[in-house]
């Protein structure tokens, strides 16, 4: 049985973007959803050199065949400086390096929060050109803006139609992996 992959693209234990990859991950019914907590998996910055010496942890082959055997993903994007952070990169350098084409035939939401009100657009545009280098292909996208005013770890979104809109989102990336 094949299962939907939710994470997020963040190594912090307080990430706001988890938080909003888990909520998101318990509106999908009738499939399994397996969320990874990326805290718990440091990974060396990428290198020719420690690929060389080092080759593939197995927390990266791993990482990488739970990535193939899902029939889609959800990724929630950290930003740092309107860019996605430098672990997020760091990840997809490792795991293109093992497989260039990791992503080839993955259906993918593709999130992204912030406290601020661009709800780190910025991050989410240069993620969605990432993930179609990889051969990913991006359903569709959410960016929350506001974290901390919209978002209550109880609730999920309070902001009524950024909740609406979310739901459509989500409800169009399952339509896209039945």
């Amino acid at each position: 049985m094949s299962y939907v992959l939710t994470f997020a693209g963040s190594n912090s234990s307080v990430s706001i973007n988890y938080k909003l990859a888990k909520y998101t991950s318990m509106l999908i019914s009738d499939t399994e959803v397996r969320l990874r907590d990326m805290s718990k998996y440091p990974f060396p910055m990428y290198s020719q050199d420690a690929e060389k010496e080092d080759g593939y942890s197995n927390s990266l082959v791993e990482f990488k065949n739970e990535i193939s055997n899902a029939k889609g993903l959800i990724i929630a994007v950290s930003e740092h400086n309107s860019y996605p952070s430098a672990y997020f990169k760091n990840v997809m350098d490792w795991l293109s390096s093992l497989d260039v084409k990791f992503l080839a035939d993955k259906k993918i939401l593709l999130m992204a929060t912030s406290n601020g009100g661009r709800g780190a657009i910025g991050a989410l545009e240069v993620a969605e050109k990432m993930i179609t280098r990889f051969q990913g292909t991006v359903v569709t996208s959410f960016s929350l803006p506001r974290f901390n005013e919209n978002f209550d770890e109880q609730k999920g979104i309070t902001d009524d139609e950024l909740a609406k809109v979310h739901a459509e989102k989500v409800s169009t990336f399952v339509k896209a992996i039945s």
